[in-house]
């Protein structure tokens, strides 16, 4: 049995990285908590929205998240608003979802706060 997606890294995806057929990516949705998958652009994507009182808390979050993300070498799309932090994952170079993404929403639930959601 593979390991779980949190404890797995980010393998370098070079331009031509296939992206996850659908079965794939419903499969591997059910082990990540929040996320969504939804089209936008032309491609699919995982996307969260963490809800919070005020905007602090958001920022806190980005600081506990973009260093996970930079070790990975895979950065997320994210848009802090007043109460809330939208995160959006794909891979660019396979235009469209790979396991990266997974693995990195896997990592980012370790530290979203569940009194965040």
């Amino acid at each position: 049995m593979a390991s779980p997606l949190a404890e797995r890294h980010c393998k370098e995806c070079k331009p031509g990285t296939p992206p996850l057929p659908r079965e794939e990516i419903d499969r591997l949705l059910e082990e990540v908590t929040g996320w969504d998958v939804e089209e936008a652009d032309g491609h699919l994507r995982l996307s969260r929205i963490v809800k919070f009182k005020g905007f602090i808390p958001g920022v806190e979050l980005i600081n506990r998240i973009a260093p996970i993300a930079e070790a990975e070498g895979h950065h997320p799309d994210l848009l802090l608003s007043y109460g809330s932090l939208t995160i959006q994952l794909w891979t660019h170079a396979a235009g469209g979802l790979t396991e990266n993404d997974f693995i990195l929403a896997a990592r980012f639930d370790q530290v979203i706060p569940q009194s965040l959601n």
